[in-house]
């Protein structure tokens, strides 16, 4: 009893201390220049069943940080906790056993499925290579995740290029189920789709969420779909988490700069409008950060301790945390 209640309060996925650096070589001697930080120092847990939005500018690192918590980069340094296990120090053939438990869907369909593959075989590769079923347990769950995801089983022969872009992307969508993982990263998922079809794909990952017990980190600089979907919302800028919250709390009272800019472009219900914030200039180089606070060089409130004092991620009570000097606790 004491263990299964110990494993209920345990995040499913717990980070710390991420880092992503990248370094940068010239010359006929490839010697090494700079480092890009594209992820640096993130941390963040998400709760079985959770999901938790991942959102801000292209470049900030969102997708970085993805592919590192699934291990498909060698990352710099940090820990990676899958249910319990660091994750991150693995290769080889124990990284390759943790495989199953943990997916990734990818933003463009179209460049993530073979092309010389039918629907059964790209959704059928995933049990070839881990479990190996008899051809006729193969043919049998190959059909139970096309009915899963809305894919007609005659479908099963056909090829990619013969689908639409929310149909590959719902072929992607049943090869990332395949092997029953806990937890996948969606890449943002619909950014590559039709307007028309992004809802229809959300809709489906919250159904499959629901009937498989699916744990997400929903990746996107689509702010309403991730306020349809998210439990809670993190926000990245220049490779750094700057703030973390609730969804209906961060959409109702942001409290870093950044995120109170990102908020105020989004749509409000009921035709009201936000005062509208324009941030200033381009975001930094990562490969050349700002010191101290690395927003402060598009920030609306940067004063002088913003310029030397890098601020920390901080607990402000309620599931908040910000990295701003300027935020005290929210209101009630």
């Amino acid at each position: 009893m004491l263990s299964a209640a110990r494993a209920a309060r345990q995040p499913l996925l717990s980070v710390s201390g991420l880092r992503m650096h990248f370094p940068i070589f010239k010359g006929l001697l490839r010697r090494q220049v700079g480092t890009v930080k594209a992820v640096d120092d993130v941390g963040f847990d998400i709760a079985r069943g959770e999901v938790l939005g991942l959102v801000g500018e292209s470049g900030c690192g969102k997708s970085t940080t993805g592919r590192a918590i699934l291990r498909l980069y060698d990352i710099t340094s940090g820990r990676i906790e899958l249910e319990g296990e660091d994750i991150a120090p693995l290769s080889g053939a124990a990284l390759r056993a943790v495989r199953p438990r943990m997916q990734m869907i990818f933003q463009d369909p179209q460049a993530s499925l073979n092309p010389r593959m039918t629907v059964g075989s790209i959704i059928a590769e995933p049990l070839d290579e881990h479990l190996r079923p008899s051809r006729a347990e193969r043919r049998a769950r190959v059909f139970e995740l096309m009915d899963a995801v809305g894919l007609a089983r005659g479908f099963a022969n056909r090829y990619p290029h013969e689908f639409s872009g929310g149909q590959r992307q719902r072929i992607g969508i049943a090869r990332a189920l395949a092997l029953n993982p806990a937890f996948i990263v969606c890449d943002e998922p619909i950014a590559a789709l039709d307007v028309s079809i992004q809802a229809q794909v959300v809709n489906l990952l919250e159904d499959l969420r629901a009937a498989f017990g699916l744990t997400y980190l929903f990746i996107s600089h689509d702010l309403s779909m991730v306020r349809h979907l998210a439990d809670r919302v993190a926000v990245m800028y220049l490779g750094k988490i700057v703030e973390i919250a609730p969804r209906e709390a961060l959409y109702r009272f942001p409290l870093h700069p950044y995120t109170e800019a990102l908020i105020s472009a989004v749509p409000e219900a009921g035709g009201r409008r936000r005062a509208r914030i324009v941030l200033r200039g381009d975001v930094p180089s990562p490969l050349r950060p700002p010191s101290g606070c690395a927003f402060r060089t598009r920030c609306p409130k940067v004063f002088d301790r913003c310029h030397v004092e890098t601020p920390p991620l901080t607990d402000l009570g309620r599931g908040r945390r910000a990295a701003c000097h300027l935020v005290g606790r929210p209101p009630a």
